[in-house]
């Protein structure tokens, strides 16, 4: 009996190990933004700064500063930017340093602060069939805003329309 109560015990336990890592692996389009500014610093990480946690966070840091958008809120989550609360940047280039893959360092991340995961891209724009005039003025500003752009005399709807126009060719591939 107390065989059968072990093995019980035993078979249990594995089943609670197995969906533990099992949750832990990201799903498919999970973490995108995580994943992709990873490999976008690993790009910008030579061989020698892999032997200083420094160098590395210095690399973050320089990322960071000229991130937009949904990068911008990632480097904000990890500490890399000079506004942010948290300081998580060193567990970004502990396993920068020791080569883990984008997805690795992001599971890890998603279990100290879910909410990196959370972060989206925006879908890409239909430039082939968009009708700006029927976009709201906070949509053309958000346009403009995404290409790191302004448009300071703009004051009616046409002028911001204008802008996007007179730009596109600069940040759309058509």
């Amino acid at each position: 009996m107390n065989v059968w109560v072990a093995l019980c015990v035993w078979i249990g336990a594995c089943i609670v190990l197995l969906s533990q890592t099992a949750e832990a692996k990201l799903k498919e389009g999970e973490c995108e933004v995580c994943v992709k500014v990873v490999e976008k610093i690993e790009k910008m990480v030579e061989e020698k700064d892999r032997k200083s946690e420094e160098n590395i966070e210095n690399i973050i840091r320089k990322f960071c500063k000229k991130a937009l958008n949904k990068e911008e809120r990632f480097c904000y989550y990890i500490g890399g930017t000079a506004d942010a609360a948290t300081r998580t940047l060193d567990q970004v280039s502990k396993k920068l340093m020791s080569y883990y893959p984008a997805e690795k360092i992001c599971e890890n991340l998603k279990k100290s602060d879910s909410q990196i995961c959370e972060l989206k891209y925006d879908k890409p724009l239909d430039w082939k069939n968009i009708n700006l005039k029927k976009m709201k003025v906070k949509e053309l500003k958000k346009i403009l805003s995404d290409w790191g752009e302004t448009c300071k005399a703009c004051t009616e709807k046409q002028d911001f329309i204008k802008r996007i126009e007179d730009l596109k060719h600069k940040h759309v591939e058509l």
